[in-house]
């Protein structure tokens, strides 16, 4: 090795082993291999030769498959009017219709259709009921007051 090249150029210190060039090997006693770099292309990928190449580095097609998934719009669950009723009509038959709304929310999320579907329409039909019940409940108590007034002043 020349010590000019050991040496920096600016300061004459002598260079780290990192600094220095790579020792040269011979290929003495080795039979030369298609699968290491050759002395044209010292580092980097090796060199493919065939059909398939392109330049120095072969082609390669990346495809990525993605599975398909079921995409649903989600059932109406009902929720507002479960509350609606459960507060202004019957309390018990709007506790049941809330919680089929709920659960008819929680199949949505999950993406079980079959779930939503079903408590879907239990809280439907629940919520109708319950305002039916609501509905005639107030159209008897209104006949009650009518009738209690009307009475009352006859007498």
């Amino acid at each position: 090795m020349d010590s000019r090249k050991s040496q920096n150029p600016e300061t004459g210190q002598p260079l780290l082993p990192l600094q220095q060039d790579p020792p040269e090997y011979s290929n003495a006693g080795f039979p030369p291999s298609h699968n290491y770099p050759s002395s044209s292309h010292p580092y980097g990928a090796p060199v493919a030769s065939g059909p398939y190449s392109q330049g120095s580095y072969p082609v390669q097609t990346v495809v990525t498959v993605q599975p398909t998934a079921e995409v649903f719009t989600p059932l109406p669950d009902y929720l507002c009017y479960s509350i609606f009723t459960m507060l202004c009509c019957c309390m018990p038959l709007g506790s049941a219709a809330l919680v089929y709304s709920l659960t008819t929310q929680d199949a949505n999320t999950f993406g079980h259709r079959q779930i939503a579907s079903k408590n879907s329409r239990m809280a439907r039909i629940l919520n109708h009921v319950n305002l039916a019940i609501g509905i005639i409940f107030c159209l008897l108590f209104a006949a009650f007051i009518i009738t209690a007034v009307t009475t009352r002043v006859q007498v």
